[in-house]
């Protein structure tokens, strides 16, 4: 039969100490992360509850009510079919359609190739054309737009849709990374085995490498279809003509020398909201997985 010495006693009680101060310090952390998610979510949904509570409320209510008192009527969709019709948003939803579908295929194309000539050609100076790629992305978009003004002008593509597919047709560096990232993952095997079939390069790229992308393609599509459609700046800059306001453009209308009908643009803003979010809510997988996937390939 084994006796405990003093020593072990007090080992056993110097050991036990230390667990109980981790596991304090644990459930801290926890609590502080919970609390954080909460506050974070709390100052998210604060001005969407605001602008579902104005676009409901008529204007006499909205000049005497809180931003977040709820409507007298929770039914009242007026606003929404005021800001339908005055702000012509069946037209913005075309142009934008139209400014989205060729701007995207064109995205496509421009940044896939481009990754693929980084990734599967070795030529002088390819550091330095990624390093301008990178530098590119660094400058303030604002400060290059009078020689972008002058250039759209000269070409006469001003106050047409033409203006702002071309402007976003200019393909940025994250869909450039992410067709990179998954074009390395892609064996270099599979490009020599069509050669010696007797495929040339561009037949490699649009029948085995661009159908490999599928991933990376729906990745760059939401995250760019997404950008396209909140851009405000420059259709209100480059087709500033009424026909050819998109859907970020229409909700402009309301504003006017005698103030802003705060309660239709609420309407409107929701009406802006609700197709991006139906979309992202479906396809939000997509782009996680594409960006993770990127990633660890």
């Amino acid at each position: 039969m084994t006796t405990s010495t003093p020593f072990a006693l007090s080992r056993r009680v110097r050991t036990k100490k230390p667990r109980r101060s981790l596991g304090a310090k644990a459930s801290m952390f926890a609590v502080l992360k919970y609390v954080s998610l909460i506050g974070a979510s709390v100052v998210t949904l604060l001005p969407l509850i605001a602008l579902v509570t104005t676009s409901l409320k008529t204007k006499a209510e909205y000049a005497t009510t809180g931003p977040l008192d709820p409507p007298g009527n929770w039914f009242n969709f007026e606003n929404f079919a005021i800001a339908f019709r005055e702000g012509n948003m069946a037209l913005g939803f075309a142009n934008t359609a139209i400014v989205l579908a060729v701007s995207l295929v064109g995205t496509i194309l421009i940044g896939s190739m481009t990754a693929y000539a980084i990734d599967r050609f070795d030529f002088r100076f390819k550091r330095v054309v990624v390093a301008l790629f990178l530098l590119a992305t660094l400058i303030p978009g604002v400060t290059t737009q009078v020689a972008t003004f002058q250039i759209v002008a000269g070409l006469g593509l001003f106050n047409s849709l033409w203006a702002l597919i071309v402007l976003n047709l200019g393909t940025d560096i994250i869909s450039i990374y992410i067709f990179v990232q998954f074009m390395q993952s892609i064996p270099k095997d599979v490009d020599e085995a069509a050669m010696l079939d007797g495929a040339n390069r561009l037949t490699i790229y649009w029948r085995v490498i661009l159908p490999l992308l599928k991933p990376a393609i729906a990745t760059v599509v939401i995250v760019k279809g997404i950008a396209i459609y909140n851009e405000f700046y420059l259709p209100f800059l480059y087709a500033p003509r009424p026909s050819l306001s998109v859907i970020s453009t229409a909700l402009f209308r309301f504003k006017g020398p005698q103030g802003s009908e705060w309660e239709i643009i609420s309407a409107g803003v929701l009406i802006v909201i609700i197709p991006t979010l139906i979309i992202f809510v479906i396809l939000q997988r997509f782009i996680y997985n594409g960006f993770t996937q990127g990633a660890t390939k």
